[in-house]
Order: structure tokens, then C-alpha cells, then sequence
């Protein structure tokens, strides 16, 4: 990758820090409504021990950074943890400021700005941390769906909202939990499995380059072109979205030509890694 394109892949990661932050200290924080993932987790911590919420994001992810280094992947963990610490400085620099006492207003657009935040930094390959961190270890170690983990993770977020302040809080909660999940899927995608159809004429090279980069298998199906009736191959693999940005880097350097279809996948039966 040349180094504008990782320039320009920090200062992504690094605005969406931005606006991770601003959603928090404008809307959620003053609001007592809260986000998804390590970011809702930090808020709860926050409301009963005396530190900010930025330097318990940061906590809690030096953990996870360590285990996404040793088993996920240095470059995905590296700009991860670079958006959780520009996000915990943000956090720190920017005051906390109710711009609504509209506690609709402030779960809404703090749903709307947490997520472009968290979706443009996915869309270059990296993640706000975290539990995104989590899912992608768990995706390559176990066919189950990863989506039961945020649900669970969620879910232990709106209830204790409900808990430490009022059930009406947990339903504001949940409003945010929602727009956010929404703004990504329109920004990104939401669901954490995809499959790829990649028509190339190049198979093998492609193929090499992908099995270089990623830990998946590959089915291999021959084609013919429709208007040209070249001889050509469709290789179908099933990744996460985590891995969806590497595998547009992958084709972009292996075969710039091919044809690249991406659907959504609701579940895979059977083994979900290459050994």
C-alpha cells in the first residue's frame, strides 16, 4: 500500500475517532444514554467509578489490542487501536456539552454520529475497538454466529442503563442501539459475514494472493464470458466484514479486471477457515 493510501487511511481512522467522540460529550454522555460495544461499557463503568469515559475505553482495550496483535493481525489492530486512542484523547479534549435537553434528540444523533464515525473507519479496514476485535478472533476460531455476541453485549448494556437510572433510559438506550446499527449498515455493513464471488481470468494468482492474507478456503467454480466466451473462473469465499477492505486491496494489486460481487450471508454450515 503506498503511503498516501495509508495517509489517507489514518486520517479516516482518526475522524471517525472524532466523531465517535463529539457523539458522546454532545448527546449520550449528557443525555445518560448509551452506545454500543466497549464505548456503552466505558459509559456504565464511568457512572459509578470516578474516570472518564475515554481513559476506560482506553483501559479496556489494551487487553483486547494484545490479543488482536498476536492472533488477529498487526495492520487491523494497529489502526483499531489508533481510533480507540485518538478516541480517548477527543474524549478528554472536547467538553461535555448538552446542546438539547431533548433526550430524543440526543439518543438519535448520537446514534447517527456514533455510527458514521464507526462505519467510515470500517470501510477502510480497521474498527473503533473492542468488541469489534472480539468478533473478528471468534469468527475465525468458531462456525457459530458472532452476532449473538453483540446481542449479549447489548443487551447487558440496556439493561443496566435501565438498572443504574430509569427503564425509560434502557428504551432511549435502545433507540441509539438502533439508529447506529442502521447508519452502518448504509454506511458499511452491518452483518459481520459476507460472500464474494470473484470472476477473474487470473484464478490462481488471485487465489495465491488471497490464501497469502487471509485464513479462508476458497471454492473454485469455471466460467465462460457471456458476450465473449472467454474461459474465466468464479472463486467464492465467505469472510467477515472486518476483512472485507484487505480483500478490495488484494484484488486491487492481483487483478484489477476482476469482477467482484459481495452479498450478505445469514449463516454458513460447516467449517468456516482454511486449516
Amino acid at each position: 500500500m503506498s503511503i498516501v493510501r495509508e495517509a489517507q487511511k489514518v486520517i479516516v481512522v482518526i475522524l471517525g475517532a472524532l466523531f465517535i467522540a463529539i457523539s458522546l460529550n454532545f448527546f449520550l454522555i449528557p443525555a445518560n444514554v448509551f452506545a454500543s460495544g466497549f464505548t456503552g461499557v466505558s459509559q456504565l463503568i464511568a457512572t459509578v467509578i470516578p474516570l472518564s469515559t475515554g481513559i476506560i475505553l482506553f483501559l479496556l482495550n489494551i487487553p483486547v489490542a494484545i490479543i488482536g496483535w498476536l492472533k488477529v493481525g498487526k495492520s487491523f489492530t494497529i489502526y483499531s487501536f489508533l481510533n480507540v486512542v485518538c478516541t480517548t484523547l477527543f474524549l478528554e479534549i472536547i467538553p461535555i456539552v448538552q446542546f438539547s435537553p431533548d433526550i430524543i434528540l440526543n439518543a438519535v444523533f448520537g446514534g447517527v454520529i456514533t455510527a458514521v464515525g464507526a462505519g467510515i473507519t470500517l470501510k477502510v479496514g480497521a474498527s473503533s475497538g473492542g468488541l469489534d476485535i472480539i468478533a473478528l478472533l471468534l469468527s475465525r476460531h468458531s462456525d457459530r454466529p458472532i452476532g449473538i455476541y453483540f446481542f449479549l453485549l447489548n443487551g447487558i448494556i440496556v439493561v443496566m442503563s435501565g438498572l443504574l437510572f430509569d427503564p425509560e433510559k434502557a428504551l432511549y438506550t435502545l433507540v441509539t442501539l438502533y439508529v447506529t446499527s442502521r447508519v452502518i449498515d448504509a454506511i458499511h455493513t452491518r452483518h459481520v459475514k459476507l460472500t464474494a464471488f470473484i470472476v477473474t481470468k487470473n484464478p490462481d494468482l488471485v487465489r495465491s494472493e488471497i490464501h497469502n492474507h487471509f485464513t479462508r478456503g476458497i471454492t473454485r467454480v469455471p466460467a465462460k464470458g457471456g458476450f465473449t466466451s472467454e474461459d474465466r473462473e468464479v472463486l467464492m469465499i465467505v469472510l467477515t466484514r472486518y476483512e472485507l477492505y484487505d480483500l478490495k486491496e488484494v484484488l486491487r494489486q492481483a487483478d484489477p479486471d476482476a469482477f467482484t460481487n459481495i452479498i450478505e450471508t445469514a449463516e454458513v454450515f460447516g467449517l468456516f477457515r482454511k486449516d
